[in-house]
């Protein structure tokens, strides 16, 4: 009976959703290493500024391949969901990924309910959420 009870007290901490919130981490992928170089916890400062740049979403990025050959890609998942209207996306969106590349503006990564990706520019400046990762 004991060994039941702790069974069910495993699987729901397991799939509790703050459980889940917490697992998930901003990540730091280097295009040129082709591996994460970064893990970082999630904070409101680092969400605020997402929604900076979700609000600032002005364009399709239109160059055949959206993935570049060098730079950086930032995935930041999000807590809670964020609804983004533009005449570009219509959905709520769980996770962000930046693109920086050596060349051209950063550019960002969304993903609809049906996990079609789309490739956005925006307007504005990422540097205070460069500055929140450490990585400015």
């Amino acid at each position: 009976m004991l060994k039941r009870v702790l069974l069910h007290i495993c699987i729901f901490l397991l799939f509790s959703p703050n459980t889940m919130a917490q697992t998930q981490e901003i990540q730091i992928f280097d295009i040129n290493q082709d591996m994460v170089i970064k893990h970082l916890p999630i904070s409101t400062d680092i969400q605020q500024e997402v929604e900076y740049i979700l609000k600032g979403i002005n364009g399709v990025y239109v160059k055949y391949n959206p993935i570049p050959n060098t730079g950086l890609m930032i995935r930041i998942p999000l807590e809670p969901t964020i609804m983004v209207r533009t005449q570009w996306f219509d959905d709520l969106v769980d996770e962000v990924t930046l693109i920086f590349t050596d060349h051209e503006s950063p550019y960002l990564m969304v993903f609809d309910d049906e996990n079609k990706p789309y490739f956005l520019t925006f307007k504005g400046d990422t540097i205070k959420l460069l500055t929140l990762l450490n990585f400015y």
